[in-house]
């Protein structure tokens, strides 16, 4: 089994029942098991402003699966949910999932990149991540808590954890 996280966002239709499903369809994955979630967090969208905030978690994934049939899906979940693909970037999103980290593997495929590309400048990642795996270090030798000293949770708001406990 191999480690893994997925980032969580919604901001179209129930943003928290959307992420509320994509933990339980994540933990229903073959050959995987959810091992964690990290609580709920609102933030500000990050491209057009003009678009409702974004409900946010990460979750904890053991898998068997290789990336790019994990990356497969994820999007088959995002599909179930009512994602269309060829939305404008940054803009709204009914369920958007990110593999963020591959155990310690990087990939960087036409389809692919592991560790996420952005993830070191997005508080909406870095936050829920830190719950999970707060001594984490990423595949160059980053530890987490470096990347979180470099970006403030400005405009993060913790809400609940997943299962709506606090």
């Amino acid at each position: 089994m191999q480690r893994c996280f997925v980032a969580l966002g919604s901001n179209q239709g129930d943003p928290m029942a959307q992420v509320t499903r994509a933990f339980d369809e994540l933990q229903a994955l073959p050959q995987s098991s959810l091992a964690g979630r990290s609580s709920l967090y609102r933030s500000a969208p990050l491209g057009p402003q003009d678009q409702p905030a974004f409900i946010n978690a990460v979750a904890m994934l053991d898998t068997q699966l290789e990336p790019e049939a994990l990356l497969d899906a994820l999007q088959a979940i995002e599909q179930r949910a009512g994602r269309v693909r060829n939305a404008e970037r940054w803009g709204p999103r009914v369920l958007d999932l990110d593999l963020l980290l591959y155990a310690d593997r990087r990939v960087d495929t036409p389809r692919l990149q592991v560790p996420h590309y952005h993830m070191h400048a997005r508080s909406f990642v870095l936050y829920p991540l830190a719950e999970l795996a707060a001594d984490l270090i990423l595949p160059d030798g980053t530890p987490l808590q470096q990347l979180l000293l470099g970006c403030p949770p400005t405009g993060l708001e913790r809400l609940s954890d997943a299962a709506g406990r606090d």
